[in-house]
């Protein structure tokens, strides 16, 4: 207990706890080493399920449009490179103090100001859930109306939806263990359309290797885009990274995130560029982005149903863990504690649904574009806050107390939110290259203001402190616990009381 002494003064009793009511629920709450379960394979299964996507085929048919299909494919693994690098710095809030985005955001942008950016991320999760729900309910009627004749893709939107739901609530176990039986499906399903596809190109006479359409695509303009596709995911990535295992008293930036690592710099670009690939091979073979269009047009059977399974699987595992749990983060964090874990969940599939995804997928790409470059905005401004202003240090019992030092103007950073709007209005005007320009000025404008104004009249403790150990948790072996006594303090695992606040299995 000695050990917690020091942060239970910034804590004190956190607040009072009707004060506190507004901003806890079991779920948002900071995760515990003991309670990390996705493991080194797990959090790779994830990425490979969550990179499998309708858009991805789309991004290969847009690069092979006008240049070749090699250099399409490097593009878009070094792209995808390049943001594991975002990726690998956020994803530390959560391997280092167990924290979800919309909850960490409260530090860069208030208590109050938290929601604006977040429930932005929020609502477009759920649009995506409702695209991707959409079209693994084509494919769920596909298979049915070909062995029995049932033509209504209306029911099995809503049936999917629902066992969707159903499993996302169940917790993180029941995540990973989807990822890990739908992956290897779906990688195994998706070499075997790259061979029929290059079949295809050759009856054709077509050699896919030295393909080149007419249209005119800029190198780096499809970079940028292939970055912008998954700007969401690199701001909100705390949302799993906090329930990976992570070796706790580990200060080495690198050993502490080694299960990150992996995943992020070759299982997603490696699995991006090969899904691009097969969309870019479609593509040229037949003149369609969509490869199960274009195999089912040739045959039917067993051949259809294995591609309409894929899709399935692909669907399922991406709406998991890249839709469905940062969209119900952020639906818990703006309405606690009234707003639970599974009420958010249904929240999300009402959104996803109430936005016609049908329509949106028509414009998939515009869709893309807009939401990428807002998004990569709040990216710089993470980053800007957690590595340059704090150094990894947080005072997280101050994230729950609604008189704390991240009340700021009446629970609005203004730093943030003005980092925000110029970094992501700076994006939209140059939207070709929206994800470097808005995450660098926004990192710059935010970084600014904070150190010329809000810091003046804002102290923040872990500053003040001269960067000390004590607003660290799992590097120095320690876990953030809401105990009985109503407030935060930081434990070794063996030390956490059985009648401590536990945080669910979300």
């Amino acid at each position: 207990m000695g050990l917690t002494k020091d942060i239970n003064a910034t804590a004190s009793s956190a607040g009072s706890e009707n004060g506190h009511q507004n901003l806890l629920e079991a779920s948002i709450l900071p995760v515990w080493l003991n309670q990390r379960t996705i493991g080194f394979f797990g959090f790779i299964w994830l990425w490979i399920g969550m990179a499998v996507i309708i858009a991805t085929f789309q991004l290969g048919a847009g690069g092979v449009a006008g240049l070749p299909l090699i250099q399409v494919v490097a593009i878009i693994f070094f792209a995808n490179l390049v943001l594991g690098i975002v990726m690998s710095l956020t994803a530390d809030i959560g391997t280092e103090h167990g924290l979800s985005f919309a909850v960490y955001l409260r530090a860069p942008f208030g208590l109050k100001g938290t929601h604006l950016p977040a429930i932005s991320r929020g609502v477009v999760a759920a649009i995506w859930f409702g695209v991707q729900t959409y079209l693994g309910a084509l494919a769920l009627n596909g298979i049915v109306e070909y062995l029995w004749g049932f033509d209504n893709w209306i029911v099995w939107y809503v049936l999917f939806a629902v066992v969707q739901i159903v499993n996302t609530a169940l917790g993180i176990r029941a995540v990973e263990l989807l990822a890990s039986i739908a992956a290897p499906c779906i990688v195994a399903i998706s070499v075997w359309m790259y061979f029929t596809l290059n079949v295809l190109a050759e009856t054709n006479g077509i050699n896919i290797w030295t393909f080149v359409g007419d249209q005119n695509v800029v190198p780096l303009a499809l970079f940028f885009a292939n970055m912008a596709f998954w700007s969401a995911l690199a701001v909100d990535i705390p949302n799993l990274t906090r329930f990976l295992r992570t070796p706790g008293g580990q200060r080495n930036f690198f050993a502490r995130n080694r299960n990150v690592f992996v995943a992020q710099f070759l299982a997603l670009p490696a699995t991006q560029a090969w899904i691009a690939l097969i969309g870019g091979v479609s593509f040229i073979a037949a003149g369609d982005w969509n490869p199960v269009t274009v195999i089912q047009g040739q045959g039917g059977g067993l051949t259809m149903v294995a591609l309409l399974v894929m899709v399935i699987l692909a669907q399922w595992s991406t709406n998991n863990a890249a839709n469905l749990i940062p969209a119900a983060l952020t639906f818990v964090n703006a309405g606690a504690p009234r707003i639970s874990y599974p009420v958010a969940l249904v929240i999300a599939g009402i959104i996803g649904t109430a936005s016609m995804p049908w329509l949106i997928l028509n414009n998939l790409f515009t869709f893309l574009s807009y939401y990428g470059a807002v998004l990569s905005a709040v990216g710089g401004i993470m980053v800007a806050d957690y590595y340059i202003l704090r150094r990894r240090r947080l005072n997280v019992p101050a994230l729950f107390d609604p008189a704390g030092q991240f009340r700021f103007f009446n629970g609005f950073n203004p730093a943030g939110i003005i980092a925000w709007l110029v970094g992501g209005a700076m994006a939209l005007i140059f939207l070709q290259y929206a994800y470097a320009v808005g995450f660098i000025t926004a990192l710059v404008v935010y970084v600014v203001l904070m150190k010329t104004w809000i810091l003046r009249r804002y102290p923040q403790e872990e500053l003040d402190s001269n960067f000390d150990d004590r607003f660290l948790a799992t590097s120095v072996g320690l876990n953030w616990v809401y105990t009985e006594q109503k407030r935060f303090e930081r434990l070794t695992t063996d030390d956490i009381p059985t009648s401590a606040l536990k945080r669910e299995d979300r």
